[in-house]
């Protein structure tokens, strides 16, 4: 702590706004009474005693004196620099004020106590550092401000408390600053704040030195770019003027586009917006990046079809001839679309073609298994009604932008997909095929299927707003056609706003027509073949759709046929085989090789799935359509097998829980129904669906699983024949399920010939072909005993039945 010596009697000189410390010497104008008045009583005191005048210097901030002074002596008196007359006084040391006292003069006199500021030595080790630092600051500093020889002057500072004092000479400290330098008596403390704030100076001294430069680099480079583009521009007109070319500038660009937009035939508010958007770039400047956002949305704009509109071909009967003509079947579709333009036609005859401005578009969904036709079926539409055609693929879109465009700003902003289709048609009422639309995605960039609510609502897409264009486009008179596999994928909401078309596959007769009249033809022509060179019989037609290929629709019939006129174009070009040729049933083996689906009624006895008990035929409705599904059934060993019921094949819990159903249908009716039911309390039930890595579920097997069990117990085979599908209930009832239609395709596809339903899916009869109920004997059932009546085959006389045993 710093000491206090004798009293002193000091007549004060007040600083208004500054600050003197110890060490510094400062000249002060003696035209201010108060200075004056100091001085003059120093200089009176000083007559009588020896050595120079004395001054106590004190700051004065609003009026408020400081609590410390500092002694100061009057080293000289005359004139400034400036001709008026003054004092130069140097700080000798801290004064802590006291009490004010009378003295000789006008001046105030107070009492004060010199404050002994002396450091012992030698320093120490972290005052040593501190000395260190603040020296290497306070020498860069001054290096920066070119006071080389200060810098001298600072390093012979030894004494801790004159160095810290000399900071006072800083004209970046504020006055606060240095009143608080002032008053901190410590020499350690006072020499660390003195490194604080100026450590704190240089480092904003830096930032702003860093600013200053990123400025001034700035603003080099823009001159540079203003200087080359003017050169470039210059070099540009020299090159129009020697080659005799007309340029445009910025202005005459913007007059060519205001003139664009006012001859276009735009609508009003289109029209309004793109005149604002001209005026935008009459405004930005060449350099500006919102000039070239700016233009290509005008030729966006300008080049969207916005009253274009083809005429509807009203003639119905031809309309349904292009359809029957492009696609055999379908005839749901073809119906909703003669239907559709039939309703056109009487509202255009009664002018009726805007109602409350929402035109007479559509919404179909065409549902249904790959290969069916639904992708083909959108260009034949329309083709039917003389639209113009275009696809927009949806499969793995996940950025709602894809649906509702960009915000122009972005880089590379496009428009919406539908919008860039009605671009690309050139008309406002196109038909507009939405390709898998039950594959669209979402995530971090948001839900597209969410984004097509707007554009697939006749009830809103009159005014549907793109974010890229920004004005009001009428989708109302736009046929669009979405085609899925799977309907459940499609969101509900999405599903809501469509017209949904099933297309459930082809019948093998639709099939042989089809690969006849579409698929030979188009085939002949890919394998350079002429149609009086290459024939196939509709025999060897039916064989392929029906056990070279079984699906739903014809694609796999179609590469069927190329890989067989393939085979005959190489054989004809190797020499070994002439032409013309006809492709009989009997060539197929030879030419593509052995049958991939065999029917099940085709096999030898012997091999067939349903020759042992416990094996029953069952229907199912897959992505690719109906299929026939085998249920197989075991009991385990009572030794070594654990009672309880093993489900194998990837089952959902649906189908789960439709065996358990059925197995506790058995133990309760068994003896009903003749079965020794006893087997089941102790004996291990295994249940199994071949193709274990296929995904299964669903209500519908539950009639197949029951027979399975039923034949595993009675020791009666199901007949190979028969096929069946409905949900079973605990009290034996069979309860409706879906996709009849596709199930009795299936079937007829697998060479069954009766099949099971429940008597409530009767009704869906209507929907099956005719040809295929004309070789199916439908069995229409309420109760499970029924289906095992018509199910199981006879018990052989006398012969006890044996019931496999799982390993």
């Amino acid at each position: 702590m710093a000491s206090t010596s004798t009293p002193l009697t000091l007549p004060v000189l007040p600083l208004d706004g500054e600050v003197v410390l110890p060490g510094m010497v400062v000249p002060l104008d003696l035209s201010d009474s108060e200075v004056r008045a100091a001085v003059e009583a120093a200089q009176a005191a000083a007559r009588t005693t020896p050595g120079k005048p004395r001054v106590l210097l004190v700051p004065r901030i609003d009026g408020t004196y400081a609590n410390t002074g500092v002694l100061g002596t009057v080293e000289q008196v005359g004139r400034l620099a400036d001709g008026d007359p003054g004092a130069l006084i140097r700080g000798r040391s801290r004064v802590r004020i006291g009490a004010g006292t009378t003295g000789p003069g006008a001046a105030l006199w107070v009492e004060g106590t010199r404050v002994d500021e002396t450091v012992p030595e030698p320093l120490p080790g972290h005052l040593a550092e501190l000395v260190k630092e603040y020296k290497a600051l306070a020498t860069a500093w001054l290096r920066k401000r070119g006071a080389w020889q200060v810098v001298d002057r600072v390093q012979a500072i030894d004494d801790v408390s004159a160095l810290a004092d000399n900071s006072g000479y800083s004209p970046f400290l504020t006055t606060d600053q240095k009143v608080e330098l002032l008053e901190t008596t410590d020499p350690v403390a006072r020499l660390k704040l003195a490194t604080q704030q100026l450590r704190d100076h240089l480092a904003e001294q830096d930032v702003a030195e860093t600013i200053a430069k990123d400025v001034q680099e700035g603003v080099d480079k823009q001159q540079r770019e203003f200087l080359l583009r003017r050169q470039l521009e210059a070099v540009r007109k020299e090159l129009r003027e020697l080659n005799g070319e007309a340029g445009k500038d910025s202005a005459e660009e913007s007059d060519d586009y205001r003139a664009r937009v006012e001859a276009a035939d735009l609508p009003e508010k289109v029209r309004e917006a793109a005149l604002k958007e001209v005026d935008k770039l009459e405004r930005s400047s060449d350099q500006s990046p919102e000039g070239s956002w700016i233009r290509t949305w005008l030729d966006t704009v300008l080049e969207m079809p916005w009253n274009e509109r083809t005429e509807d071909a009203y003639d119905i009967r031809g309309a349904q001839a292009v359809l029957d003509a492009e696609h055999s079947g379908l005839e749901d579709v073809k119906e909703r679309i003669t239907e559709y333009l039939a309703v056109r036609k009487r509202r255009d005859d009664r002018g009726l073609g805007v109602v409350g401005g929402r035109r007479g578009g559509a919404v179909l969904a065409l549902v249904g298994p790959p290969g069916v036709g639904k992708t083909s079926l959108g260009e034949s539409v329309a083709h039917a009604m003389g639209r113009k055609f275009v696809r927009v693929a949806l499969g793995g879109v996940r950025d709602e932008a894809e649906i509702r465009g960009h915000r122009r700003t972005y880089v590379g902003a496009l428009p919406a997909r539908v919008v860039r289709a009605i671009k690309e048609a050139g008309s406002m009422n196109p038909v507009v095929l939405l390709d898998e639309i039950d594959k669209v995605g979402s995530d971090f960039r948001g839900d597209p299927a969410a984004a097509l609510l707007e554009v697939l609502d006749p009830a809103q897409n009159h005014t549907f707003r793109d974010h890229y264009l920004e004005v009001e486009l009428d989708l109302s008179d736009v046929v669009f056609l979405a085609t899925a596999n799977v309907l459940e994928a499609i969101p509900e909401a999405l599903a809501d706003r469509m017209e949904i078309v099933r297309l459930d596959g082809y019948t093998e007769d639709e099939k042989v027509v089809i690969a006849r009249d579409h698929l030979l033809p188009r085939q002949l022509e890919r394998a350079g073949l002429d149609k009086d060179e290459v024939t196939i019989d509709e025999g060897a037609l039916r064989k392929l759709a029906g056990e070279y290929t079984r699906e739903a629709g014809v694609r796999t019939l179609e590469r069927s046929v190329a890989r067989l006129l393939r085979k005959v174009a190489a054989q004809h070009e190797l020499g070994e085989r002439k032409l013309p040729f006809t492709v009989r049933d009997e060539d197929l083996r030879d030419l593509i090789g052995r049958p991939h689906h065999v029917p099940e009624s085709a096999q030898d006895p012997a091999e067939r799935r349903t020759s042992v008990p416990g094996v029953a035929t069952g229907l199912a409705v897959t992505g690719a359509g109906g299929d026939v599904l085998f249920v197989e059934a075991s009991l385990a060993d009572p030794e070594t097998g654990a009672a309880g019921l093993t489900l194998t094949g990837q089952l959902g819990d649906v189908m789960k829980e439709s065996a358990q159903i059925a197995l506790s249908f058995l133990r309760s009716h068994g003896a009903e129904l003749e079965l020794p039911v006893a087997d089941l309390k102790d004996r291990g039930v295994h249940i199994h669906f071949p193709a274990g890595a296929v995904p299964k579920d669903g209500p519908s097997a539950g009639i197949t699983m029951t027979t399975a069990l039923a034949s595993l117990l009675s020791g009666r085979l199901v007949r190979t024949d028969v096929a069946m599908t409905g949900e079973v209930s605990l009290t034996g009832r069979v309860l409706p399920i879906g996709g009849v239609k596709q199930k009795l395709l299936a079937a007829h596809r697998a060479g069954v010939t009766t099949v099971i339903i429940p008597k409530r899916n009767e009704p869906d009869l209507d929907d099956v072909p005719a040809e295929v109920l004309d070789k199916l004997d439908v069995h229409a059932v309420t109760d499970v005993r029924q289906v095992l009546e018509l199910a199981l085959a006879p018990a052989t006389a006398g012969v006890t039945p044996e019931v496999p045993v799982a390993a």
